[in-house]
């Protein structure tokens, strides 16, 4: 199986990237050979949208899961959308990511581990809403 990882670089050796959308890179790796392949995130530096648009690179992939600190609402539902699994509160190395997901240490994602924009949860972060006490 094919494994995305959100990665600060483009090796196995590579800390995890705890932001899904605005990861510097994507560490696709095969896991019964370890065989990478390192793709630049064009989303990463997005106004907006680059939960979506990061979803659809890792997509078109054809990766089977995605292993990541965080992932959004917008991120979340493409990627469900397109059958992968969603692997969150990642930490460490690719490498040993990608060992324990293969030992079956992970559970999948339920939902998205943050909120919407400025983690707010889409709320609008009080706009309108009154006080907070």
């Amino acid at each position: 199986m094919k494994v995305a990882v959100s990665a600060s670089g483009a090796s196995l050796n590579a800390s995890i990237d705890p932001r899904f959308g605005r990861c510097p890179y994507f560490v696709i790796v095969e896991t019964e050979t370890m065989a990478f392949e390192a793709v630049p995130n064009t989303a990463g530096g997005s106004a907006h949208g680059a939960g979506i648009v990061a979803a659809q690179l890792v997509a078109s992939k054809n990766v089977g899961a995605v292993l990541t600190g965080n992932v959004g609402p917008n991120a979340y539902n493409a990627l469900s959308a397109s059958s992968t699994r969603i692997v969150t509160g990642i930490s460490g190395t690719v490498r040993e990511a990608v060992e324990r997901f293969k030992q079956g240490e992970f559970q999948v994602t339920r939902g998205p581990s943050v909120g919407g924009h400025y983690g707010t949860g889409g709320r609008g972060a009080g706009r309108g809403r009154g006080r907070r006490g």
